[in-house]
């Protein structure tokens, strides 16, 4: 049972990594966490309840933060941690328990959109050393070059001191914009439906009129999805990550490069052809095998994620395959190793944490898109990837309608060589046991139970027996101390015996 368990050891020394002993000075809160920004907002939009959301890398902060902020409000202020999915993500769940009724996010974001809760974001401001950021930069690229500067949401304070060094050097230089996502408040006092989402005007920049085309939690002023091909080069200011992650799969057709700040080194990407868009179309293969689909809700938050949890159910079922849903929090190997039945797992959640590395998963984790491609025969791969899954929408610009055979259509699996059929077969009840079918020409195939139920009904150990009605009924007892990980026994009750 080492799989599925943690020895008892190890829970108890387990270090956690970050600092989360050091906290910031206190004459830096203000400018850190822009203590009179926030205030402000609270007051000017008569918010009664505020929570702040912090995630662990900052949570030492968290109590001077909120004391400061309820001496210069004197409003009910709430502290969330340990967040239902990403820290990058609002946690409007967690807040709707404490009733409130505004949220400030700290530190980075991916700035998808929410459905409930006005939000302030404060990214926070990263050190960062300008000057030989610019000389990186300068010899790295030569000046006709065409180049998009990207940046981590915490380092977004210098983009204009950076900007301010290029643009008289390199004329073909584009700076992206945070794309802030904005909606009407529900504030007491936005009688003039103000905007409900917002951050520092310095964050995001001016924006041109013509500024159409937005990807991945940025805007790009004056440019195209057709510009972002072999020719164009993304500059992208901070740490390797998720976010980083995001930009390369959703541009792989450039070519990337990163700027640490910490490290102060330039690190070359690019996945244009590379082993990890190969490993991703796999995984649409593997969820083309599959029988029986787990969708798994990895976001509680952002807009329109239900919506495509209904679409996902659908089109698994015009493609002759049985889905269920799973809520299970953050995401981690035990909790999917429960469930043995499900063949392959489509993760709902923002485009930053969508891209599991499903390789010490017993089973696929796949994203929406790749289902996409996997069910919906009027979606072909043309070498671009899509991780917002609100782009799969109607309205989104990746939406194409639902065109699924309307009868079983013979093909043959690129991973197992086998024949696999995709469609409803007419011919056969909608439900039906395994059974195994023998090829000359491809020998033994398995067709696997379609149903949870059956999977369950051909296990030689279906669980333990309920017994319901022969267990008599006794009073309550004392029973085990400790944690889940390891109990040991109350002495006192050895005692009674």
């Amino acid at each position: 049972m080492t799989a599925f368990s943690t020895a008892d050891d190890l829970v108890i020394n387990r270090k956690i990594d970050g600092d989360f002993t050091t906290s910031t000075a206190t004459e830096e809160i203000e400018n850190v966490y822009e203590i009179s920004r926030c205030a402000k907002w609270i007051i000017s939009n008569g918010y009664e309840k505020v929570a702040l959301q912090f995630p662990d890398e900052i949570m030492r902060d968290a109590a001077q933060v909120a004391e400061k902020l309820g001496n210069a409000t004197s409003q009910k202020i709430a502290i969330l941690g340990d967040t239902s999915y990403g820290s990058c993500c609002v946690d409007e769940v967690a807040a709707e328990h404490f009733a409130a009724d505004s949220i400030i996010h700290f530190g980075h974001a991916c700035l998808s959109p929410t459905s409930r809760l006005p939000v302030l974001y404060v990214f926070g401001r990263k050190e960062i050393d300008v000057l030989d950021c610019v000389q990186k930069f300068s010899n790295l690229y030569p000046k006709d070059d065409n180049v998009v500067l990207i940046y981590d949401t915490g380092y977004s304070h210098v983009l204009d001191e950076i900007s301010n060094h290029l643009t008289p050097v390199y004329k073909n230089l584009t700076k992206s914009q945070l794309d802030l996502p904005t909606s009407f408040s529900n504030s007491p006092n936005s009688s003039n439906q103000e905007k409900n989402i917002e951050s520092n005007d310095s964050h995001t920049g001016a924006l041109t009129s013509n500024t159409t085309f937005r990807k991945c939690g940025r805007l790009f002023p004056n440019l195209s999805e057709q510009d972002f091909n072999e020719s164009m080069k993304l500059f992208y200011i901070g740490e390797e990550g998720l976010s980083l992650s995001n930009l390369m799969m959703t541009f792989n057709k450039c070519l990337v490069s990163c700027y640490d700040p910490a490290q102060k080194e330039i690190v070359k990407e690019n996945v244009g052809s590379s082993r990890a868009l190969m490993r991703r179309y796999h995984m649409v293969e593997k969820a083309k095998d599959a029988r029986i689909v787990g969708i798994v809700a990895g976001t509680l938050g952002v807009v329109n994620y239900l919506n495509i949890i209904n679409r996902l159910k659908v089109m698994i079922k015009k493609a002759g395959k049985k889905s269920y849903t799973f809520v299970v929090g953050k995401l981690n190997v035990p909790k999917l190793a429960n469930f043995m039945e499900i063949d392959v797992f489509v993760l709902v959640a923002c485009p930053e944490n969508s891209l599991i590395d499903s390789s010490e998963f017993y089973k696929p984790v796949v994203t929406p898109f790749e289902m996409e491609l996997a069910c919906n025969s009027n979606f072909e791969w043309d070498g671009s990837y899509v991780t917002n899954f609100t782009e799969l929408l109607p309205g989104g610009s990746s939406h194409r309608e639902l065109v699924v055979p309307d009868e079983e259509v013979a093909d043959v699996s690129l991973v197992t060589g086998k024949m696999r059929n995709i469609g409803l077969s007419k011919d056969q009840p909608e439900t039906m046991s395994s059974v195994v079918l023998r090829s000359e020409a491809l020998g033994v195939a398995t067709i696997p139970a379609e149903s949870a139920g059956e999977y369950l009904s051909n296990r030689s150990w279906q669980g333990l027996d309920q017994q319901l009605g022969e267990t008599p009924v006794v009073k309550a007892v004392e029973g085990q101390f400790g944690i889940a990980a390891g109990y040991t026994e109350n002495p006192a009750n050895k005692d009674m015996k």
